[in-house]
């Protein structure tokens, strides 16, 4: 872990399995929170693993993925009952994985809530991952966007995307659900890892 470095990160729907790698990887660690929104990425959307294949579930917002205004105003489009959709689909990928119960009550009462706004709602999964893992990197918030970063900021923004996700060179491990079939997917969001590893996924994470 870096005591020195800052990380500068985006923050995730369900964050893939490196995302979450990096914020252990620093002592310090700021969320990108006054950026425009970027569409393309994982912000809004998690990669999950089914007995097919990879299963990609995007959270619908207004306006479509064309947004022109700050992520803090992003708004999610609560018309489409995505909710119901997302939580069926994490039972029909993991209903039989081994933590699946222990997540259960929680993540059934996270589909049950209505946010009105996407950096609530990831904000809303970032503290719940915090508690899960035993984060205890120091969380905080950009005051100002800025295109780049100079030391003792690291930037990491938009390094994981839903286009280059699975071309990590550090590839974390772990049994998976449906692996015999479809064979070892890396990088997906931490749901999969934490669904197979339950508690031990923490130290899998930090090798």
């Amino acid at each position: 872990m870096s005591t020195d470095s800052i990380l500068i990160i985006e923050n995730q729907y369900f964050g893939c399995v490196n995302w979450i790698n990096d914020l252990f990887q620093f002592s310090h660690v700021k969320i990108e929170q006054c950026e425009y929104y970027p569409k393309m990425s994982f912000r809004n959307r998690m990669v999950l693993a089914g007995a097919n294949g990879l299963v990609q579930l995007s959270v619908p917002l207004q306006d479509g993925r064309n947004q022109k205004k700050p992520l803090k105003e992003v708004r999610i489009n609560a018309q489409e009952g995505w909710q119901k959709n997302h939580w069926r689909t994490i039972f029909s990928c993991y209903g039989k994985a081994p933590f699946f119960e222990y997540y259960q009550p929680w993540l059934e009462n996270f589909y049950r809530k209505d946010f009105v706004f996407l950096w609530d709602m990831n904000l809303h999964i970032l503290e719940w991952l915090q508690k899960m893992l035993s984060l205890t990197a120091e969380l905080n918030f950009t005051e100002q966007y800025e295109k780049a970063y100079a030391e003792p900021f690291i930037d990491h923004r938009n390094k994981w995307l839903p286009n280059n996700f699975q071309k990590a060179a550090d590839q974390i491990i772990y049994p998976q659900v449906f692996e015999q079939k479809i064979g070892f997917q890396k990088n997906l969001s931490v749901l999969d890892l934490l669904m197979c590893e339950g508690p031990m996924a923490k130290s899998i994470i930090k090798g």
